[in-house]
């Protein structure tokens, strides 16, 4: 009774908030709700440079360091049973002494820094794959996570809601899903982009692309003579080029020998034809 006289529920241990999430979790998968929970292994929440830098940015803010302590311990136990990403909008459910909702507004990175951002960025960044998987410089992974002029959003551009009692703007289970947000990263970088509404494509601007394409040939110092050619395989390329040539010559020297002798043969027939048959009827 004591606990409902000063306006705080009784505590509910870990294992109990999980069976009462995951009862009404299947209510919502029966109701035809798609359930994504946030799942952490071992002590780190994340492990990639999103996910990591994500984090790391929540921590570089004074406003929210007094609620982030606890909000580690909630997404470690398992308490965000629940976060859906989708453009400038995050909506979770947290296992408390009931199932909270919680749900984030993030506003769109501005235009300006956008494309500040994919300016500074030109050239240095080669593929999709390099991108989500953070394998980039250190000069690019600063300019992004840049304080107020990167991806990340600041305290100012992210709206807190929970449907708990607490009077905080950030109360344990809001604090909770923005690790989980982390978290989720990890494994979907992708979503950051979409959630701040940009197109991560637009980051990948490949070394040389602006290069116009030319339609002359390579410069004639840059052609490969026969010497050249010589010195490099280690082969005797003028010899090689005159064999054929004198190979060819002997071939047409001995097809026309040998059709004089072709067209002499008949007539040295026939005259030794003729005097056979003289001599048979003498």
């Amino acid at each position: 009774m004591a606990f409902y006289e000063y306006g705080w529920k009784p505590y509910v241990s870990v294992a109990e908030r999980r069976r009462k999430a995951l009862r009404e979790l299947e209510k919502r998968r029966k109701k035809g709700h798609s359930v994504s929970p946030v799942v952490v292994e071992g002590r780190l929440i994340a492990t990639t440079f999103w996910g990591k830098s994500w984090c790391e940015n929540l921590e570089r803010y004074s406003d929210y360091a007094n609620r982030l302590p606890r909000g580690r311990t909630y997404l470690r136990n398992g308490s965000v049973v629940d976060l859906q990403i989708t453009p400038g909008a995050i909506r979770a459910f947290v296992s408390g002494s009931e199932l909270y909702e919680v749900r984030l507004t993030v506003a769109p990175v501005a235009k300006g820094r956008w494309k500040s951002i994919c300016d500074d960025c030109a050239g240095a960044i080669d593929s999709l794959v390099e991108l989500l998987q953070g394998r980039f410089s250190k000069g690019v992974m600063e300019r992004i996570c840049r304080r107020n002029h990167g991806l990340f959003p600041s305290p100012a551009e992210i709206e807190l809601s929970c449907s708990c009692p607490d009077w905080a703007d950030m109360c344990k289970h809001v604090a909770a899903v923005l690790y989980g947000i982390g978290a989720r990263f990890d494994r979907q970088p992708e979503l950051l982009f979409l959630l701040r509404g940009v197109d991560e494509k637009e980051l990948i601007v490949k070394a040389g692309s602006s290069m116009p394409f030319s339609t002359r040939g390579p410069a004639t110092a840059k052609i490969l003579g026969g010497e050249d050619l010589a010195d490099l395989f280690g082969l005797d390329i003028a010899q090689a080029a005159k064999r054929p040539a004198q190979s060819k010559r002997g071939e047409k020297s001995a097809a026309a020998a040998e059709g004089k002798r072709q067209s002499r043969r008949p007539a040295v027939s026939k005259g030794r034809e003729t005097r056979a048959k003289s001599s048979k009827k003498s």
